[in-house]
C-alpha cells in the first residue's frame, strides 16, 4: 500500500500542472513514468509471465530484449491514460490480504478527469532480495499480463519471437496496437 501511495503521489507532483507540456513531450512522460514506476515494477517476471509457454523456449538473450521492447511499448502505448488522471485521484483502498505471503494484491480506485471511476489492482511479490515489486495490472478485472500473453502467443505463432521483438524494438506502441486490433478482428 505504502509503494502505490508513494507512485500515486509522485506522479500527482509530476504531471500537476504539467498538463500541457507533457501531451507535447511524450519522451518526458515517459521518463517520468520510468522514474517513478520502473524500480517498482519487476519488468523481468511480468515479461516471462507475458511470454507464457514460449519462455522455456526462448535463449536468456531473447527474454531480456523482450522484457526491455515489451515494457517500452507499454509505456509509450498508456502513457497519454496518465494525463487523464485528476490530481488525487488514486484512492488505495484498505488492504485485506496476508502481508506474510509472497505474493499480494493491493486494490485501488481512480477517478479519471471525467468524474468516472475505475478500478486498478496492482499484484506484487516479494523477490528474493525481499523488495516488494508489482508485476501486473489488473484494469477493471482485466489483467495486463493475461490480455498480452494471448496477443503475444498468438503473434509469436505467426512471425516467430525475434520478429515479434524486432516490431517492438522498431514500432513499440504501434506494434502493441496491430497486435490489439488483430486479437479483436479474430
Amino acid at each position: 500500500m505504502q509503494i502505490v501511495q508513494g507512485i500515486a503521489h509522485q506522479l500527482d507532483t509530476a504531471v500537476a500542472g504539467h498538463h500541457a507540456e507533457l501531451a507535447k513531450n511524450k519522451e518526458k512522460l515517459i521518463s517520468i513514468i520510468n522514474e517513478i514506476f520502473l524500480p517498482h515494477f519487476d519488468v523481468d517476471y511480468a515479461s516471462i509471465l507475458v511470454l507464457g509457454q514460449h519462455a522455456r523456449a526462448a535463449t536468456p538473450e531473447q527474454r531480456a530484449r523482450f522484457a526491455k521492447a515489451f515494457y517500452n511499448s507499454i509505456t509509450h502505448r498508456y502513457a497519454e491514460g496518465l494525463l487523464n488522471y485528476t490530481q488525487g485521484a488514486v484512492h488505495v483502498l484498505p488492504f485485506n490480504g496476508d502481508l506474510n505471503s509472497r505474493r499480494t494484491v493491493v486494490r485501488t480506485q481512480v477517478v479519471m478527469s471525467n468524474g468516472k471511476t475505475i478500478s486498478v489492482d496492482y499484484a506484487f511479490r516479494k523477490t528474493q532480495s525481499g523488495e516488494w515489486k508489482a508485476y501486473d495490472v489488473i484494469i477493471e478485472g482485466i489483467s495486463y499480463i493475461t490480455n498480452y500473453r494471448n496477443q503475444v502467443d498468438a503473434e509469436i505463432r505467426k512471425v516467430g519471437i525475434d520478429q515479434l521483438i524486432k516490431n517492438l524494438e522498431t514500432q513499440g506502441a504501434q506494434a502493441l496496437k496491430s497486435m490489439e486490433q488483430d486479437k479483436q478482428g479474430h
